[in-house]
């Protein structure tokens, strides 16, 4: 039976127009969009958080391949192309696999997002886009009925892990903020906005002690456990649409 198989520009020309990839400012290293090119066929599409050696290495099994990634691979300065960075390239040409990638556009969709993926996740209530950033808003906002407690433990299910709590702000009847990955180092602009409870990925050592003295509970719910859900929203859409067989590699950090 032949294999089903797809042209990539279709799916790189569907991925931009729907995450408005040239639209939204990012990150000079992010580089949203198609990163590696291939023969321009795809047969399956494979998703990850990191464009890392051993993403590249498990998602190069097959060949004729659409990597989708958070995390794309320009984020250093311009590196020689030798050792892990060779070998990276090399595995994925001669597999034939392409790698797109969408940071901030993934972030901030808002139905695909990892923002708005963690807010479902944790049932957080009258949601709306907050956090102002050159013009774009990175955050969601909504309020918690229930307890502190009740969040943290909503927020540990939702990451499949465990959450560090620093413990600054009300106990009940909070106004959350969410922003994933590693913003923890905006919560004085983010309590500057009104809410009394932020949730994000990491944060500097500094940023603990700071959202005590705010008066804010932070929640570190870990960088990579915050942006996995953007991805496999990703990958649910395209494989329904494009009726290719997905696959999410799964490396997980613990930061």
């Amino acid at each position: 039976m032949n294999q089903r198989m797809i042209e990539l520009d279709e799916l790189v020309n569907f991925l931009d127009q729907e995450l408005r990839t040239k639209e939204i400012s990012d990150y000079p290293g992010a580089m949203n969009g198609l990163q590696l090119a291939n023969s321009g066929k795809i047969s399956r599409i494979i998703g990850a958080v990191d464009a890392s050696l051993s993403v590249v290495e498990a998602a190069a099994q097959d060949k004729n391949c659409l990597l989708i990634v958070h995390h794309g691979m320009f984020w250093q300065a311009p590196q020689p192309i030798t050792h892990s960075v060779y070998r990276k390239l090399k595995r994925a040409m001669d597999a034939d696999l392409a790698i797109y990638s969408s940071h901030l556009p993934l972030d901030v969709h808002p139905e695909l997002g990892n923002n708005s993926g963690l807010a479902r996740a944790i049932a957080l209530n009258n949601i709306q886009p907050f956090f102002d950033h050159k013009g774009q808003r990175l955050g969601l906002r909504g309020s918690w009925a229930g307890s502190r407690a009740e969040l943290l433990d909503s927020v540990s299910t939702a990451v499949s892990g465990p959450v560090h709590l620093c413990p600054g702000g009300p106990e009940n009847q909070l106004l959350v903020g969410l922003i994933t990955g590693g913003a923890g180092s905006e919560v004085a602009k983010v309590a500057a906005c009104g809410v009394d409870t932020f949730i994000t990925g990491e944060g500097p050592h500094w940023s603990y002690p700071l959202a005590e003295e705010l008066g804010v509970n932070l929640f570190y719910a870990g960088h990579y456990a915050t942006e996995t859900f953007g991805v496999k929203s990703i990958l649910a859409l395209l494989g329904a649409r494009f009726e290719l067989p997905t696959t999410f590699v799964h490396r997980p950090t613990g930061l």
